[in-house]
Formats: C-alpha cells, sequence, structure tokens
C-alpha cells in the first residue's frame, strides 16, 4: 500500500523535536512523495497550511527530497507544491501517478526561453507573441490564459504551439482540448497531428481505447460521462483530478459555464482559453473565469489588425437582400 497512516517525523519545532503526519504517499522510488494534513470537518480545510509545511520541512531533511504537501477538512482540499507555485483548492487527493508525475517534473523541466518556437506550426508574429506571453506566464506560475484572435488568423496552430513548446519544455505532461461540437473535435485534432509530431492523440469521441494518449480531445459531454464511467482494474477514476496537465478550451466564451464548469473544477490543470469573439464584447463572467484583471486578456489580436494592417484577413462585405416570406409573411 502506498499509503501510511500516522507516519513519524523528527525535527519539529516542539520540546520533543518529533510529530505525526496524518497520512503520507509514498512514490514508486521508496521516497515520500505526499503529506496530508487532515483538519476536522468543523475547522476551516486552509487551517492545515502551516502544520502541511512542517512536515514537509521534516521529510526533506529525513529524506533529502520535498514531498507535495496535502491539507483538507474532508470538504475543501489544497495542494501545495510550495517549491514551485501558491496553495490552490483541488478536487481531491491525487493518486500515486499524478503525485509522481509532478515530483518527475521538477527535475527534467527547462526554462521554456530555452525552447525555440517551431516556426513550421506558427511564424506571423502575432502568433509568436501570443505563445510566447502564454508560455511565460504559465512558467510564472500563472495558471490561466485567454488568447483573443480573429477567426482565421490561426488559434488553432497558436494553441498547437504553445502545447508543443511546454511539452518539450517538460513543464508540462498530458493535454487536453474541448470542443463543443464534434466536428470542431476532429478539426483539431487533425490539425495538431499535422503540426506536432511523435505525440500520441485521441479523439475521445471515436477511440477510448487510446485514452492513455498525451493529448485528448474531447467535447464537454463526452469528458464529462468518462470522468465518471472510464475505470482502472482497481475501480478508481482513469481520469484522476491530476491526469492532465494543461486544458485548451475552444471558443471559450461560451462553453466553460452552467453543468461544464464541473469539468474545470474537477481537473487540476493550466488553463488556454481560445476565442475569436472580439475583446469588448466578451461578457464579464469569462475574464472572472480566466482571472483577467481589467478585462484584459493574455494576448489579442482583433479583426480590424489582421485585416488593415497586416492584410492576414480580406474585409467582409454585407449584401442586404430579402424574401417573399420576410416581405410578405
Amino acid at each position: 500500500n502506498c499509503v501510511e497512516v500516522e507516519y513519524p517525523v523528527v525535527g519539529m519545532p516542539n520540546q520533543t523535536g518529533r510529530g505525526y503526519v496524518d497520512y503520507v504517499i509514498w512514490g514508486d522510488t521508496g521516497k515520500i512523495i505526499a503529506v496530508v494534513e487532515a483538519k476536522k470537518a468543523s475547522e476551516s480545510g486552509d487551517k492545515g497550511r502551516n502544520q502541511g509545511k512542517l512536515y514537509a520541512d521534516c521529510i526533506q531533511n529525513m529524506q533529502g527530497k520535498r514531498p507535495i504537501i496535502f491539507y483538507t477538512n474532508g470538504f475543501e482540499t489544497y495542494l501545495w507544491d510550495d517549491a514551485n507555485s501558491a496553495p490552490r483548492l483541488v478536487s481531491g487527493i491525487f493518486p500515486q501517478k499524478d503525485i509522481n508525475a509532478m515530483i518527475e517534473r521538477r527535475c527534467i523541466k527547462k526554462s521554456v526561453n530555452s525552447i525555440q518556437i517551431d516556426k513550421q506550426i506558427t511564424d506571423r508574429w502575432y502568433q509568436l507573441r501570443a505563445v510566447t506571453k502564454c508560455c511565460e506566464n504559465y512558467e510564472k506560475g500563472i495558471r490561466k490564459c485567454l488568447l483573443v484572435m480573429a477567426t482565421g488568423t490561426g488559434k488553432t496552430r497558436t494553441a498547437a504551439s504553445i502545447v508543443d513548446v511546454m511539452t518539450r519544455s517538460e513543464l508540462m505532461g498530458k493535454v487536453l482540448f474541448l470542443a463543443d461540437r464534434k466536428e470542431l473535435v476532429k478539426q483539431a485534432k487533425d490539425a495538431f497531428y499535422k503540426y506536432i509530431e511523435n505525440t500520441t492523440m485521441c479523439n475521445l469521441l471515436l477511440n477510448k481505447d487510446e485514452r492513455n494518449a498525451k493529448i485528448i480531445f474531447s467535447t464537454y459531454q463526452t469528458m464529462l460521462h468518462a470522468i465518471d464511467t472510464i475505470k482502472n482494474a482497481d475501480g478508481s477514476r482513469f481520469f484522476s483530478p491530476g491526469h492532465f496537465s494543461l486544458i485548451v478550451i475552444d471558443e471559450a466564451h461560451r462553453s466553460i459555464f452552467n453543468k461544464y464548469k464541473a469539468i474545470f473544477q474537477y481537473f487540476d490543470a493550466c488553463l488556454l482559453g481560445l476565442t475569436a469573439t472580439p475583446k469588448n464584447t466578451i461578457h464579464q463572467s469569462t475574464y472572472t473565469f480566466f482571472d483577467m484583471k481589467n478585462n484584459i486578456p493574455t494576448d489579442v489580436y482583433e479583426y480590424e489588425e489582421a485585416v488593415e494592417k497586416d492584410h492576414v484577413l480580406v474585409p467582409f462585405y454585407l449584401i442586404e437582400t430579402s424574401t417573399q416570406i420576410s416581405d410578405d409573411g
């Protein structure tokens, strides 16, 4: 069993110098990879933060590697990888495989600035700007990005380039691409397959047997169903809270609310929102969801700039006409 209860540690700041961690999770290498501080349900879930940090300090001194910190009251659960990011609310304690992956990425990750953007995926100046901004944000621990790009300016290419840089830097593991229609899911997978080489991909609507792929493409409905129904041999959920490192959200202004919001509450993943809606018409709730201060997206490339400045799009023209039905009823 990878979980141990009341694990004794030394080095605590008390008279005896000893303490007992409520739960520890062991990794495949024989070292403790996570501590769990459990508080009463009547207490705040955030109350265990300092205690969890003290236990992590002790274990780091005892074994040389720092564990991930979880603290919970049974209703609220927080994850804190204090070597890399601030505490955040998660949907539950991660399974061993997800924590192992987080620990491993600490050692093998590379700076995004050392990863050259593949110009065969994105080569236009505004695409390169968007890729650079998003990747630097993720590296800094900013976990949500929103790109506003006019239709036809390469949103999918830009998303593929961000995924390419983040996975080659080893800062991120598996990726989920969500769209609200089957045809858009197919188009996105076909595009990614063309842009990114040597990466396994799966359209979850067509073949759930390929669910171990590095990049999963799905509709919101299919992913919601898959979370509850696709199981491991031991009965646990295959798509665990830490399964994905990044979720790409197509047409983010219309697909992140109502029942689909549960997907983003369940998965502990960075978010990349894509939309072609002009930034001044995006609803306030979208900016709030992505934590965009002053309603300013991570990067913007709108229709007027694409047409008038760079000529990557041509203008549209409206032709007014009438029909017998509209005229005569």
